[in-house]
């Protein structure tokens, strides 16, 4: 019986089984090498309604050397993290001598627009081969997890960053004590999660895979972090993968005042139905649905003798086709603008991934766009070319769209 990485709870009531499949990013360099598969089912608690993994992949296995995802890669993305680094050193300009840490800094794609700023910075990052690419371009970091221990090596925060990486932690508890004990008395931290209202709302499944141990409501966030003496301040909706939330977090006995936003969002939660059995099962059933129209789509794409290709390689393509059954015969290749990605296979179905020019080449009646959070980005890229001979576009989340 598994337990509740937050309350020890049970965990009978599934959220979404996807089946046996390899570590998402664990991307091949040979197409027939033994991979190691594990099951990928996501339960939730009926007691504090956290939707979680159980800790059957150790974060080693995922976030060590051979890590392949870099943030720098989305232009799109990079943008908004310097509108994010001007804004909160707007905040900082009445501290003196200011020190921002990054947990799970990746390649530093956020921290150098701080240092640029003449902010002292500090990542922390388990992936050496990222953080390598980080130091490379003078963004010092601790390549480590993230947790108490690492916390005491570290001089307190005026600003603690943790975008993404919330739901990345099997020991919830650990990282939140962590982030109390490196957070200076006055000082804030934002935590960034792709936020469960969107993730069941529009289908999003292809984002539950190992390396995130745990999806969150905002009043479950909330929960945790008051066991650790942290409060919530405000909250903002955000647009990245998928809907996101932003939490500003403080001490408990700051005297800063709590937003009323976020008591609209709490409210939002409960009319959704985060706490009603049927919405988690509603989802696990929505996703055969999916499955069964993809599968249809590539049907139809046989029989009409048409051709496809996929765009992006991102660990949403190892779960969707590993889920769907898709391999090679289907769809014989995908490209991705990522060099660290080009020339190796899609873990657990073997699909070739070429550079982005092997598709202007091959000229694919279809292209399927599997970082479906970057679509626009991706559109505007390439879209004028692959029209140009008369290729479309397929999405298959929240549904199956050809444009």
């Amino acid at each position: 019986m598994h337990l509740c990485r937050n309350c020890n709870s049970p965990l009978s009531l599934t959220f979404a089984d996807l089946g046996r499949q390899p570590p998402s990013n664990a991307l091949l360099a040979d197409p027939d090498q033994p991979e190691t598969i594990y099951p990928l089912h996501a339960y939730v608690c009926d007691k504090c309604w956290l939707v979680q993994l159980p800790n059957i992949v150790g974060r080693e296995d995922i976030f060590n050397d051979n890590y392949a995802y870099f943030s720098s890669n989305s232009k799109g993305f990079l943008s908004q993290c310097k509108q994010y680094a001007e804004r909160m050193s707007e905040m900082l300009a009445f501290t003196e001598h200011p020190y921002v840490v990054e947990i799970a800094s990746n390649d530093g794609y956020l921290l150098q627009y701080f240092k640029e700023l003449g902010i002292e910075v500090m990542g922390v990052e388990p992936s050496a081969n990222v953080a390598l690419v980080g130091a490379a371009n003078g963004i010092p970091a601790l390549v480590e997890f993230f947790g108490t221990k690492t916390a005491h090596q570290l001089k307190p925060a005026d600003l603690i960053i943790a975008n993404n990486v919330l739901a990345h932690v099997p020991n919830v508890h650990d990282f939140v004590e962590g982030i109390r004990i490196l957070l200076k008395k006055g000082g804030t931290a934002t935590i960034e999660f792709p936020w469960l209202l969107n993730l069941i709302k529009d289908r999003q499944f292809d984002t539950i895979y190992h390396e995130h141990f745990s999806y969150f409501w905002l009043h479950t966030a909330m929960d945790i972090l008051a066991q650790h003496a942290l409060k919530i301040l405000r909250v903002e909706k955000l647009p990245n993968l998928g809907g996101s939330l932003r939490l500003f977090i403080s001490h408990f006995g700051d005297t800063r005042t709590r937003d009323d936003r976020v008591y609209e969002i709490l409210k939002e939660e409960v009319a959704f139905g985060s706490d009603q059995e049927k919405t988690y099962i509603d989802f696990s059933r929505d996703i055969v649905d999916l499955k069964c129209d993809l599968l249809d789509f590539f049907t139809n794409v046989r029989l009409f003798d048409k051709s496809v290709a996929g765009y992006g390689a991102p660990a949403k393509a190892t779960v969707l086709l590993n889920y769907c059954g898709i391999g090679r015969e289907l769809l014989p290749y995908v490209v991705d603008t990522t060099p660290f990605k080009q020339g190796k296979y899609i873990p657990g179905v073997g699909i070739p991934i070429f550079h982005e020019d092997h598709i202007f080449a091959d000229r694919p009646d279809y292209v399927l766009i599997f970082p479906w959070n970057l679509k626009k980005e991706i559109i505007n890229r390439i879209g004028d070319q692959v029209r140009g001979w008369n290729g479309r576009f397929v999405t298959a989340i929240p549904k199956l769209e050809i444009f």
